[in-house]
Order: C-alpha cells, then sequence, then structure tokens
C-alpha cells in the first residue's frame, strides 16, 4: 500500500509477511520516519534501516517485536518506490535486528535487515558432495532451493569450466550457502547479488560475471548549469595503485615444464570503459597455481584481475526528483561535465538509497579501469 513518504511523483510501498509479503497495515506506514537501503555489487550483503515513530498505545509497538519472536522464523520486507508510472523494486529481504527507544510521546523502532542472502547464510551444509560438478552447476543447486521464496537463480558459467573427475576429486560443500557460492563466485572471478524484482515478492539470485556492457542510464550531469545539472555533489579519484596484474604458473602435464602466464583485466564482458588504462604497476606471482590444473589456474588469475581491475573511482550524491528516475547499482551510467578526462561511462558499484517524508536522495559509487572516454556522447 502506497505511502506518501515524498512528494509526488515519489511514492513509497512497504510490504511485509512471515514469508509472502502483503502490503503493510497504515498504521505502519504512517508511523516511517525515514528508510536507508544499501545496494552494493556483490562484494557484500544489500540491507535496508527503518526509523519508526511509535505513539503510545500504538499496535506498532508489537508489531516487529512480536513479528521477530520464536513463532516466526522471519518477517520479510520488501521495499519498492514509484516514480513516473514506474515501480522500482530497492529490497526485498528479512529483518535481523530491532532496537526499541521509549520517549515521552511513545518512543522509536528501528528496523534493520538483508537482502535474502541473510536467509542463505543461516545453517552450514559442510561435507555435502558434489560429484562431476563445475563451479556453475554447484551454484546452480545451492541456489535453487530458494525458489520457494520467489529467488529464482541466475546462473552463468565462467569462460573456462573446471570439471572434477570422480575419479580425482570430489569438491563438497563448506560453510552455509551464502558463503560456499561466494567463494565459488570469487574463485573463477564472477560475482553474486540478490538483484531484487522486477515485482515485489520476486528476485534474482545472480552468480555470474560482473557485465558491463549493455544500455546506460541517462547521465549525470554536473558542473554545466543550473537548467542541466541533477548530481548535487560528485568527486573523482584517480588509484594507479589498485591496478595489478596477476602472473599465473602452469605445468605441462606431460614435460612439466613450468609456463608462465600474465592474466588481463579485460573479458569480452567487461571492456575498458575508458582509452588510456594505467600500466600496472604491479605484477603479482599467484602462488601454489602450478598444483592446479591449468583451468583452474588460468581463472584463478581472471579472478584475481577481475577484483584489481578498476582504477578510476566517483563518488556523488542526487536528488532522484531531479535526477527523474532511481539510479541502479549493478549497471552502467554517464558522466557529463566533469571533463575530458573523466566523462563517459561508468560501472555503479554501489548506491546507498535515503528516503524522508518530502526528500528522496541517493548517495553513490561509481568504477572504471581507465581514463578518458571510449564513447564520445553518452546518453541523456
Amino acid at each position: 500500500m502506497p505511502s506518501a513518504l515524498a512528494p509526488p511523483p515519489v511514492r513509497v510501498h512497504l510490504f511485509t509477511g512471515p514469508a509472502v509479503p502483503i502490503p503493510a497495515p497504515p498504521f505502519v506506514l504512517d508511523a516511517i520516519e525515514e528508510i536507508t537501503v544499501e545496494s552494493g555489487s556483490g562484494d557484500s550483503q544489500s540491507g535496508f534501516d527503518l526509523r519508526l515513530k511509535v505513539p503510545k498505545k500504538s499496535p506498532l509497538e508489537t508489531f516487529f517485536l512480536l513479528a521477530s519472536g520464536a513463532n516466526v522464523p522471519l518477517l520479510r520486507v520488501v521495499i519498492a518506490v514509484s516514480l513516473a508510472g514506474t515501480t522500482e523494486v530497492l529490497m526485498d529481504g528479512v529483518m535481523t535486528h530491532h532496537e526499541f527507544s521509549p520517549g515521552s510521546d511513545g518512543g522509536t523502532l528501528r528496523v534493520r535487515g538483508k537482502d535474502l542472502t541473510a536467509v542463505m547464510d543461516l545453517v552450514p551444509l559442510d561435507g555435502l558432495p558434489y560429484p562431476a560438478l563445475p563451479p556453475a552447476g554447484r551454484a546452480l543447486v545451492s541456489l535453487a532451493k530458494y525458489a520457494a521464496l520467489g529467488c529464482v537463480p541466475l546462473v552463468i558459467p565462467s569462460l573456462l569450466e573446471d570439471v572434477p573427475l570422480p575419479t580425482d576429486r570430489i569438491p563438497r560443500h563448506q560453510g552455509t550457502d551464502y558463503a560456499y557460492v561466494k567463494a565459488l563466485a570469487a574463485s573463477v572471478g564472477h560475482v553474486f547479488y540478490i538483484d531484487p524484482g522486477p515485482v515485489p515478492g520476486v528476485s534474482k539470485a545472480y552468480w555470474g560475471p560482473e557485465i558491463r556492457v549493455g544500455a546506460a542510464q541517462p547521465a549525470l550531469n554536473f558542473g554545466l548549469d543550473a537548467a542541466h545539472d541533477n548530481v548535487t555533489s560528485l568527486s573523482f579519484s584517480f588509484d594507479k595503485e589498485s591496478k595489478e596484474m596477476p602472473i599465473v604458473t602452469i605445468q605441462e602435464p606431460f614435460s612439466k615444464v613450468p609456463l608462465t602466464l600474465p592474466i588481463p583485466d579485460v573479458t569480452p564482458l567487461t571492456p575498458p570503459l575508458g582509452a588510456v588504462p594505467p600500466l600496472p604497476p604491479k605484477f603479482t606471482n599467484l602462488r601454489d597455481t602450478a598444483h592446479l590444473n591449468p583451468l583452474a589456474a588460468v581463472m584463478t588469475g581472471i579472478a584475481h584481475a577481475a577484483e584489481h581491475g578498476d582504477s578510476v573511482f566517483a563518488h556523488g550524491q542526487l536528488d532522484v526528483a531531479r535526477y527523474g528516475r532511481v539510479l541502479r547499482s549493478r549497471q552502467l551510467v554517464g558522466v557529463r561535465g566533469a571533463g575530458l578526462v573523466y566523462n563517459g561511462l561508468y560501472y555503479v558499484t554501489r548506491v546507498t538509497h535515503q528516503i524522508k517524508r518530502g526528500s528522496y536522495t541517493q548517495s553513490f559509487t561509481l568504477a572504471r579501469n581507465a581514463l578518458i572516454s571510449t564513447t564520445p556522447v553518452v546518453s541523456t
């Protein structure tokens, strides 16, 4: 059920429930003072923070507190916003923590939670065997069990699939589903995150390469003029030292001759977003790759290169009403007005949504792997 936390055209929708979320009661919506949602690109779990004003004798005083008790294993929370006729789901998660601060006029209740990876991080399944399954197959098996929560797995195999022979080794599950799937993604240079939407109660568990191609979101304008600027603050940094080129050692299986291979950070799905990449100041020899089979050794190098490929970063803040839409993480966005060196396309690595009554702002972090844009124009 929508609530006018911000003036039109932005409206907020809140859904709650033990497993299947339903529109929150009006007394919950009326009590909301502030909503914060953090959405990253897979480096950490996304989360939310609701701050509610609780009047005396309000049913809200027991709504969230009882919902988090022993009789309800989890409280599902879905947060969405409507802007210009389009509804965007910002968060699909569960409550993990609450705080209540009493006062003379009632008190303040803070409800915090994480996305559905919190459910995946509850039960360790150590020792579960995966015979003859490559990392993508193991990730799919681990994620499939959460389809009952509306979480659909989307698993994209790596460029080089290492299929273990049962006569040689049988991979086994280590830790919780979340920890194991994250470790599998890191071992092949992939990312894992929960992408909420496209409708409330449905989300996508993405395990695959960080895709930096496709249509870009409307440009972030800063330093043009008052009529065209849609960003309130924007700053850039160039960190050459963050770029590394890994070197893996592969042992030829017949002659046992060691071969050293440098691994670049550019793949078909992560092309350079800048025309002038910095020379890697550091070449890192990865240890113990000679003991791996050639496919596993190369994938270890690709994972390291993907983790240390960006060197240009941007941080800023925007007003959603001014921008005209919701900036989404894990997608491309253009930048205008920052000069020749920093204009162009960037990958949005993190977005923090801050919603109050009459205000909706976003803080964001951008990244790319080179200076000077590869494209002469960006979408407006």
